[in-house]
């Protein structure tokens, strides 16, 4: 396994934002695998990493929902607010076990304001719309981040989960400081259409999932020790049938591993990094030896023919499923009406 060592930071985006090349995804730390953590054990994991060098923090009003935002804020008193980047996001409803999702500026507003609350803060470092409200012009909920800038109550904005076509509608209204997206060696799509928009823009990549929501962590068996209110166990690629195929990708790059002297997640996190220094991945763990070791992939060392090597064990063909499942809006479906179509 590699060692960890210092984390380097990078500049995310052409706004001003400067963050550790690797962030902590926060959301298992509330919700995952159906459990309740205790805190203290939580925020001494929250402390561990930004005392490691992980300062971006990513969390959302939905994760818990609520409690994420407030295991936060609680990690950040005393001192420690100001050695991190926070990243929030809003935009996602979970009402009568039903998702939806909202961008009209009263709700962007109240989320804000939400959000400030529970996270114990007077600014939001970089606050994302979490999922693309279909009813409303992307101009529209910008415009409500705009104005949440100019009264100091978020520095940088940010989308997720948003098409190339929206991307740009957004950044004319207001500059982008980052666009969250599912990037990992088994998720590729982004590729084609999306990391470009961002590079043209100078918009700064952030890869959620850069594991495989757990399954370079941990190889294909461990769906076999999942909660059963752990929401991956319904996830099209966790499913025996995609399973079976998709288990070959992990062998292959567990060998690369061993040759590497690393771990396949370490493995597969450095191909996230070094797709350039406008990336950074943000995978989330609730252990301090799992953090240390993701750390670690900052260490691994890839060369031109290695990284060919894994782009071609990544290829669309070597995965069966949909990473995410159908109800969920991704940027595939993400589009808006156009401005002039608004009545407030």
């Amino acid at each position: 396994m590699a060692a960890a060592s210092g984390v380097r930071r990078i500049k995310l985006g052409s706004q001003g934002l400067q963050v550790s090349a690797q962030g902590l995804g926060c959301m298992g730390l509330s919700i995952l695998d159906g459990t309740t953590k205790l805190d203290a054990d939580l925020v001494a994991l929250i402390h561990h990493a930004i005392n490691s060098g992980i300062t971006l923090l990513d969390t959302s009003d939905i994760y818990g929902p609520e409690t994420n935002e407030l295991l936060l804020g609680q990690a950040l008193r005393d001192g420690m607010r100001e050695k991190v980047e926070l990243a929030t996001k809003f935009g996602i409803l979970f009402r009568d076990e039903k998702l939806g999702y909202r961008g009209d500026p009263a709700y962007v507003r109240a989320a804000c304001e939400a959000s400030l609350k529970r996270l114990g803060v007077s600014c939001i470092d970089l606050y994302y719309q979490h999922r693309i409200d279909t009813t409303v012009p992307i101009e529209v909920t910008i415009g409500e981040l705009k104005k949440l800038v100019e009264e100091g109550k978020i520095k940088y904005i940010g989308l997720s989960e948003a098409s190339a076509s929206t991307i740009r509608r957004a950044h004319a209204v207001h500059p982008l400081t980052a666009v969250q997206l599912e990037w990992s060696l088994w998720s590729r799509d982004v590729e084609e259409d999306i990391i470009p928009t961002c590079r043209e823009l100078g918009i700064g990549i952030v890869a959620y999932s850069p594991l495989g929501r757990g399954f370079f962590a941990a190889g294909p068996k461990f769906i076999e020790n999942m909660d059963n209110g752990d929401y991956r166990k319904g996830l099209p690629r966790f499913q025996q049938e995609n399973l079976d195929h998709n288990k070959i990708l992990y062998e292959k790059v567990n060998a690369m591993a061993e040759k590497k002297s690393c771990t396949p997640a370490q493995l597969a996190l450095a191909w996230v990094h070094h797709q350039g220094n406008d990336v950074c991945p943000i995978p989330g763990t609730s252990k301090i030896k799992n953090l240390n070791q993701n750390i670690g992939a900052l260490s691994v060392k890839l060369t031109i023919e290695e990284m060919a090597e894994l782009d071609a064990m990544g290829h669309p063909d070597s995965v069966k499923g949909e990473s995410s499942p159908t109800y969920i809006v991704t940027y595939k479906n993400s589009e808006t009406p156009p401005l002039s179509s608004w009545t407030s």
